[in-house]
């Protein structure tokens, strides 16, 4: 870890593998971009896409590139970020590796809202302000169930696992009182998919984005001190009712603003921390880590399942479902033979 001392006498810590990581996922995550923008029925190569981007393309391109192919590629960047920085803050706080969002319920509650408005025959825009809605007002119930003391520890998964469960059992019965074409279409968007996402879903998401982004980063100090435990952090002047109540806030409107924007995607809060720990091999949150990484992860996954299958596009959240799961196993299966060794 590198240590450098400000006039002000504050310090600033960092570890280059850390460092050297974000770099190279984040350059990952523009070659990515580039080649999703590029890729598809009218083909363009990275430099076509850099100079249309710099608008010097034709009508045609730019008409491709702005409106078509990069409206997708940042709401699959941006929902990705917010998933994975979620599923940190959450993992982090409860000290519980398979913490996440899915698991608190937040996913099921935005499918909750939205189906409500594909019954009521509501449009895109208002499916996703209803899916925003719903995973907020979950996030609301679930805080008031667990109470001020469940707030930590196993408590809160096991409100979350219960909350779930009954909005699992709503959203199917919801499903049966749509109409069938709506409901084939709310199908499609309960398994996440970044199909025909513009700018009307990048732009709310990146504007969440950008506003809860720098609240989180502003407390990973807090969120490190927590981390040691509430008596630990409290003698060392944390305020660690405060910090958790506006961190879970944060990843609960994080995870409804990306499932109002891509679906309930699954499995990509869950894994990208994990992932991020093995890569930076850092203790702690690793949080712009994490945040990369979910990027990455759910863009990879995207150009998977558009170019797996010649002529079909499968939903993005069958890959991060498929790829995740495998994780999970593997990690566990690991971590058995690991505690057997």
């Amino acid at each position: 870890m590198t240590v450098l001392r400000t006039r002000g006498g504050r310090s600033l810590r960092w570890r280059a593998r850390s460092l050297a990581v974000g770099a190279g996922t984040a350059l990952l995550a523009v070659t990515l971009g580039l080649l999703a923008v590029g890729g598809g029925d009218y083909p363009m190569s990275p430099a076509d896409v850099l100079r249309t981007l710099a608008g010097q393309g034709t009508p045609a391109e730019e008409f491709i590139v702005g409106e078509l192919r990069l409206p997708r590629v940042l709401t699959a960047l941006a929902a990705g970020a917010a998933l994975a920085l979620a599923g940190a803050v959450v993992q982090a706080l409860l000290r519980n590796p398979l913490g996440s969002p899915d698991v608190l319920g937040v996913t099921q509650g935005a499918a909750t809202g939205a189906l409500v408005v594909v019954v009521a025959g509501g449009g895109s825009l208002t499916l996703s302000a209803a899916a925003l809605a719903g995973g907020t007002a979950t996030g609301l119930l679930i805080r008031a169930v667990a109470g001020r003391r469940g707030l930590s520890g196993h408590r809160l998964i096991l409100v979350g696992i219960g909350v779930s469960a009954v909005l699992t059992g709503v959203n199917g019965w919801l499903l049966t009182r749509a109409p069938l074409m709506d409901a084939a279409r709310a199908v499609l968007w309960l398994t996440g998919s970044l199909d025909g996402r513009g700018w009307s879903q990048a732009a709310p998401l990146l504007g969440t984005l950008a506003v809860l982004t720098p609240v989180v980063l502003g407390q990973a100090r807090a969120l490190a001190t927590v981390e040691l435990g509430d008596d630990a952090a409290t003698a060392l002047g944390v305020p660690v009712g405060r910090v958790r109540q506006a961190l879970l806030g944060a990843a609960v409107l994080l995870a409804s603003a990306a499932a109002a924007a891509a679906g309930p995607v699954s499995f990509v809060a869950l894994v990208a921390p994990h992932l991020a720990r093995r890569i930076t091999r850092a203790p702690g949150a690793n949080l712009v880590a994490s945040a990369l990484t979910g990027a990455v992860l759910l863009l990879a996954a995207d150009l998977l399942a558009q170019r797996a299958f010649a002529g079909r596009q499968l939903p993005v959240g069958v890959v991060t479902g498929a790829i995740g799961g495998a994780y999970l196993v593997w990690l566990l299966a690991a971590r058995r033979r690991a505690g057997r060794s």
